[in-house]
């Protein structure tokens, strides 16, 4: 039987914040939002057209966790959105406010952006050739 990852947690101070993030700035779609219990939601987001990866955005329900916002990659990049049309794409989310880390780059494997999402993780946006 052929697997694949489903979802990733990702670890956000506000749903609804986040969720305005990820489907306002970056251009998701808003696949879940489902009440968990008291302060708990299950809210799931995925890009336009995707139908297996998609983010779970969990809300930290402590201090650690609190502690871990923006930092679940050490620093680094650790989530990359690939698009068919990286200028359409680079050119829209700067319009929408996200904050790019540097000018896109053209290398041996395609055109990329280094980008943070609202909780400071960091992201690359890339075009592969």
């Amino acid at each position: 039987m052929p697997q694949h990852l489903a979802l990733t947690a990702l670890l956000v101070a506000d749903y609804d914040a986040a969720i305005a993030f990820f489907t306002g700035a970056m251009g998701f779609e808003l696949i879940e939002d489902t009440p968990r219990g008291p302060g708990k939601r299950w809210v799931v987001v995925a890009p336009p057209g995707s139908t297996e990866a998609r983010l779970l955005l969990a809300r930290a329900a402590d201090a650690d966790q609190q502690a871990l916002i923006g930092r679940q990659g050490g620093g680094r990049v650790w989530l990359f959105l690939q698009t068919d049309d990286f200028d359409r794409d680079h050119a829209r989310m700067t319009a929408a406010g996200v904050r790019f880390l540097e000018a896109p780059r053209r290398e041996p494997y395609g055109s990329v952006a280094v980008f943070e999402d609202i909780s400071g993780n960091r992201w690359d946006l890339i075009e592969r050739t």
